[in-house]
């Protein structure tokens, strides 16, 4: 999945009245005959000509259905399915992970909760399921998914005089970085995307996982600046006091990264997906056939969970035809189509990753894949989700940048999230 630093966070939208315009507007369910529109993304994931096809599909076994397809860039997206809402414009939308809370809230999304399947809830990964749900219901499909792996230089292993293995836990990684800095292998073992944007919550997302914290408590109160919070962050600022992460870190994006380590100039990096393709380009890559890509390693809370960076298929509240836009939904995301697609996006279906055709579109990330999408962590699920994660970009940078202390930190960006969520 190229261009994830598409995932950068919006401008918060003011959303005043549109709740109440919505809930006025009527819907019905509608025959299965007339036009769908339906709202998808240029780019990541699938391309326009993989829908195009899957959407043919589908128009040819309901002939009288007819699909009207609009793409729009992922920093568009957002804005077009709110301004389109009232108006009702479309009957099948495209979603960030990050937006299921604020348009449940706004009653921008319909809840589909009575259309789901009970055997998905086995029959998908759970990580995957876990996309459009909002206190516990869904509000959406997971379609495209991804998560951020750990990618290491085997090569810098070896010549650290180390196993040519990736490491499974975080302090693994820093004792193999260590070692390999003390080498002279390279001088900076470690690259990340800790830029003051949506990249750096990413990371810290994946980290706060591993060292067993929570961003919210079970009152829905900001519970980041206790416990894993705390130890996540640590972690980072010791690795640049260390001189084991670059500190041009602070300054990069995932395609930053995506530069970086395909480059040979880290041994360690986490991304998304879309990074294995960069590693093995045969024209830029240096490091094809001496990095691998695995699952996120375990902190001291000894667990595995990638960022969900995921997106789901819902339907707007106000789509005059939510059965034929279900029908499609189920047709877009079933294991037949996402299995015939899955070089372009990997399945949200279990028993796909045991399939032969599956498997052989990328052994490596399809191997690193079903341990990590069955695992996998949200940012926090709230209503104004925008300035909270600024709040916590902020905060996060002051501790990395040695402005505040960690603890210091994390309980003003707590304090500042609870005055959000009041």
């Amino acid at each position: 999945m190229d261009n994830w630093s598409r995932r950068t966070v919006l401008s918060a939208i003011g959303l005043t009245g549109v709740g109440a315009a919505l809930a006025a507007c009527g819907t019905s369910s509608g025959s299965a005959e007339g036009t769908l529109n339906v709202l998808f993304m240029q780019q990541a994931g699938y391309s326009e000509e993989d829908i195009s096809a899957m959407v043919a599909l589908f128009e040819k076994d309901n002939p009288k259905i007819k699909i009207n397809k609009t793409f729009v860039a992922y920093e568009a997206l957002r804005d077009k399915i709110v301004a389109a809402a009232p108006a009702g414009t479309f009957d099948v939308v495209l979603i960030d992970v990050i937006w299921p809370p604020e348009f449940a809230e706004k009653k921008l999304i319909a809840d589909i909760t009575p259309r789901v399947p009970a055997e998905w809830k086995t029959q998908m990964l759970e990580g995957a399921l876990s996309t459009a749900v909002y206190k516990d219901r869904f509000y959406g499909v997971p379609w495209i998914l991804d998560a951020k792996y750990l990618y290491s230089n085997t090569e810098h292993l070896t010549r650290a005089g180390l196993a040519p293995t990736a490491p499974t836990t975080w302090s693994g990684v820093v004792e193999a970085a260590r070692a390999i800095k003390a080498k002279g292998v390279v001088k900076y073992p470690l690259i990340w995307s800790w830029k003051q944007t949506e990249a750096v919550i990413c990371d810290y997302t994946q980290l706060l996982g591993a060292f067993g914290g929570t961003f919210l408590d079970a009152a829905g109160k900001p519970a980041f600046n206790t416990g894993g919070g705390v130890r996540a962050l640590q972690f980072m600022k010791s690795t640049l006091d260390e001189g084991l992460s670059n500190p041009a870190s602070m300054e990069s994006l995932e395609d930053d990264v995506a530069k970086a380590f395909p480059n040979g100039d880290a041994s360690f990096a986490l991304n998304w997906t879309f990074m294995w393709a960069k590693t093995q380009d045969e024209k830029e890559s240096k490091v094809k056939g001496k990095v691998t890509i695995g699952q996120t390693p375990a902190g001291d809370g000894g667990k595995r969970p990638g960022c969900n960076g995921s997106m789901a298929l819902a339907i707007p509240a106000t789509s005059k035809k939510p059965d034929d836009a279900w029908k499609l939904i189920q047709h877009l995301t079933s294991a037949a189509t996402q299995e015939q697609y899955a070089k372009s996006s990997l399945p949200v279906w279990k028993a796909s990753y045991t399939k032969d055709t599956v498997v052989a579109t990328s052994p490596e990330t399809v191997a690193a894949a079903k341990a990590e999408l069955d695992s996998l962590i949200l940012r926090p699920g709230v209503n104004h989700y925008n300035a909270v994660s600024q709040i916590l970009q902020g905060e996060i940078s002051n501790a990395l940048l040695g402005r505040k202390p960690v603890q210091k930190a994390l309980d003003d960006a707590a304090a500042a999230a609870a005055s959000e969520l009041k």
